[in-house]
């Protein structure tokens, strides 16, 4: 009771002060204007149109509210006097400034909303608007009667021009106009679009969707249209008159400029370039060129002397950019003059790519401390070289550090690594032309990595060789047929080995052998970094080891535990998945839902017990139960184990979800609400010891552990920086709820600092 009567008394306040502080906003308002509170949208006839697709047609927006209704920048801007100081000034750069409602936005809004109705296909609608003021403050009241809709009872198709009706015989089988369907200006639209693109993939360069004419009679009465469908030798912005039968193009010539500025104030026939006379093109470059010829050759589909393709120049542009080299990728196409009138025509192709700069360092930082003085520092410094050998090759050379101490105490653990990673821009060994979009890349791997810790020392090589690609722009895809790992133990502790009874423990703690590999699929609905509108993703990885090697053992060495040794090390054997699986909703630019759900779970077998260390899951960090530092939750319900100085919790199975509330704040700085639910567990049941931390579908939600927490973000466009406030809601070793009274208790918060958004 006493915490309900805490939330209404801090309710009751924060109203208080909300209505205090909106009196602020109203005193300073002239004579006739008033605040606009809300839009609100009422459908009073139609069930199948969303209202919140229709807000954004609404071309003036109340402020946003960040929680129960609140908006704090503009209560911050409300504290303000009129006095000019740098006090008032301040807050008025840093506050939100009041939306006061414009009264011909509202006449706007709705002949903007009629327009959008017409193009769904509701003729004649009627949009009511009613402005409900109180106490100074607006709410705009859109009431829609949707008007009469219409269903395509037949669908005539006619084409002027025979060697065009003879290309689309197929293509009108498919066609979206289709008896039952409602008639609208968005489906017709999307069929113009349909067709024009195949007619265009097939060398009718000058063919647009302005040659389309549509013809609806909806007089027979009934709610039932018959369309006419037809394609003109002549566009909707001529006449008869201008008829001219359609032609297809052939591509002429091809010009590349791989040096392009777009700068310069020369004409390219001024400026001093080498030319060369390829297969396929004749390229323009400076007597030493950043890139090879053979290089851009690769990277182009377009051919001398085939029919134009809008898909064969999208996909060239595509293969260029694909490179990451070019600043700037242009095609550009110019129909051949000609006095006498041919079956076909002709084009020129001309290309122009602006290199950007080949090379830079990247620097990410992460630090996160907790209720028990656990201090983490994670650094980490790359340089790369985009076009190493002037092929489009990437060299990614890096550096990378962990650091925890326990402060006021001598407990510390280290960790560095340094990687290097070369990619070619070809699919060694299988040829390219299987690859028709973004071309393939092989990626050779090399990294070490020493981690020194109070119990032990440890020494990781890696190796790997593998490919990707990708398809689509959506469909993204690595396999790595041959994985490396090495990992010795130096300076173990003998008392701490002989205090890990866990069998899991003890044999996590082992040199082996890792040789195997692996393959990841990744599927996204959009591929840029920082999407504008909602998105979709999938990414699934998978791991497999030790199965080639199995066929040797007959000729292997054993340890005196019975494992298979290669170079007097055991070799590991075991199965990995890990799946990931992401939705962000993004109704505004102003806010966003993003959640996330990640599974994943490993198999030991045959010459192993345990899965390697390295391959084992763990939670908390700056990317996942941020209530938690890293490694500091589970497995199960178990409690932190002691023997480590510093925390290593870790587990054969992973199970968490994330949902987090953005909202835009001032300036480029943005907030977030964030829930993360999850935990880790082990499967192998022979370890009577970890019972606590076992996986069972029966009891599993008990271990669950949660946290909840704010966030503040600094967008600077080319790095996201990230503060983030974890406070644990429920702990899964006492198997009990955290109220708020007992947050900021020591094992109850943790602040995490990062780069980028966690997920």
């Amino acid at each position: 009771m006493t915490v309900i009567k805490r939330a209404i008394r801090l309710s009751a306040l924060a109203l208080s002060l909300f209505f205090l502080l909106s009196c602020g906003a109203i005193k300073r308002l002239s004579e006739g204007e008033t605040i606009l509170k809300e839009n609100l949208i009422y459908l009073i006839n139609n069930n199948e149109i969303s209202t919140s697709s229709l807000n954004q047609y609404i071309k003036q927006q109340p402020n946003n509210s960040f929680l129960f209704g609140l908006n704090p920048f503009q209560m911050l801007y409300n504290i303000k006097s009129d006095k000019e100081n740098r006090w008032n000034r301040f807050l008025e750069k840093v506050g939100s400034p009041p939306t006061i409602l414009d009264s011909s936005l509202v006449e706007s809004s709705s002949l903007n909303l009629k327009k959008h109705l017409t193009t769904l296909g509701y003729y004649n609608s009627n949009v009511y608007t009613n402005i409900l003021t109180k106490r100074r403050q607006s709410s705009v009241i859109y009431t829609i009667e949707c008007g009469k809709s219409y269903i395509l009872d037949s669908i005539c198709f006619t084409v002027r021009d025979t060697n065009i009706g003879k290309e689309l015989k197929s293509v009108w089988e498919e066609s979206l106009l289709k008896k039952g369907e409602k008639l609208s200006e968005r489906l017709l639209d999307k069929e113009s679009e349909r067709v024009t693109q195949y007619l265009r993939n097939r060398g009718y360069y000058t063919f647009s969707k302005n040659h389309f004419f549509f013809r609806a009679d909806t007089l027979r009465g009934g709610e039932v249209a018959n369309l006419r469908v037809s394609i003109e030798n002549f566009t909707r912005n001529e006449t008869p008159k201008d008829s001219k039968p359609h032609q297809k193009f052939r591509l002429r010539g091809l010009k590349v400029y791989s040096e392009w500025d777009p700068v310069a104030q020369l004409a390219p026939e001024e400026q001093q370039y080498n030319v060369t006379h390829l297969k396929d093109f004749d390229l323009y470059s400076p007597t030493i060129p950043s890139i090879k010829g053979r290089t851009l050759a690769k990277m182009n589909t377009l051919r001398r002397g085939s029919y134009y393709s809008e898909e064969e120049a999208t996909r060239t542009y595509e293969r260029l950019i694909s490179l990451r080299y070019f600043a700037g990728v242009n095609i550009q196409f110019d129909e051949v003059p000609t006095d006498s009138i041919k079956k076909e025509g002709e084009v020129d192709c001309t290309i122009r790519v602006t290199p950007s700069k080949n090379q830079g360092c990247k620097f990410n930082f992460e630090t996160s401390i907790n209720s028990n003085r656990l201090l983490g520092f994670s650094p980490a410094l790359s340089y790369y070289h985009k076009n190493l050998f002037r092929g489009g090759e990437w060299l990614t050379l890096g550096f990378m550090g962990n650091f925890q101490y326990k402060l006021n105490e001598p407990i510390s653990s280290s960790e560095f690594g340094i990687s290097t990673s070369l990619s070619i821009p070809s699919f060694l060994l299988v040829p390219d032309s299987l690859f028709r979009w973004a071309p393939p890349r092989t990626d050779i791997n090399v990294s070490y990595n020493y981690q020194n810790r109070d119990e032990f020392t440890r020494n990781l090589i890696s190796f790997s060789y593998g490919y990707n690609w990708g398809s689509h722009d959506k469909f993204f895809f690595t396999v790595t047929p041959l994985q490396l790992n090495v990992i010795k133990l130096f300076n173990l502790n003998p008392l701490f080995y002989e205090s890990l009874n866990d069998p899991f423990l003890r044999n996590s703690y082992r040199n082996h052998f890792d040789l195997g590999a692996g393959a990841t699929f990744y599927y996204t609905t959009d591929p840029s970094l920082n999407p504008k509108s909602s998105f979709f993703y999938l990414r699934w990885s998978n791991d497999i080891s030790g199965n080639i090697l199995s066929i040797l053992n007959s000729s292997l060495q054993e340890d005196s535990e019975g494992s298979k040794l290669i170079w007097n090390t055991p070799y590991a054997q075991y199965l990995r998945s890990d799946l990931s699986l992401g939705y962000t909703w993004k109704p505004n630019r102003e806010r966003s839902l993003a959640t996330r759900f990640n599974f994943g779970i490993g198999f030991a077998y045959g010459n192993s017990k345990v899965l390697p260390f390295e391959k084992l899951f763990y939670a908390g960090g700056a990317g996942s139960m941020r209530g938690w530092q890293p490694r500091t939750v589970g497995p199960g319900s178990m409690p932190i184990d002691t023997t480590f100085a510093i925390p290593n919790q870790s587990g054969d199975m992973k199970i968490e979800a994330n949902i987090e509330y953005r909202y835009k704040m001032f300036w480029s700085f943005e907030g977030a609400l964030f829930l993360d639910v999850g935990n880790i567990w082990t499967l192998s049941r022979q370890e009577q010891s970890r019972e606590e931390g076992l996986f069972r579908l029966r009891d599993f939600h008990e271990s669950i552990a949660a946290n909840c927490g704010v966030g503040l973000r600094l967008d600077l466009d080319f790095v996201i920086l990230r503060l983030d406030l974890g406070l644990v809601i429920r702990d899964p070793h006492k198997k009990r709820w955290v109220g708020p009274k007992d947050w900021f208790k020591p094992n109850t918060y943790a602040l995490q600092f990062g780069v980028g958004y966690p997920f």
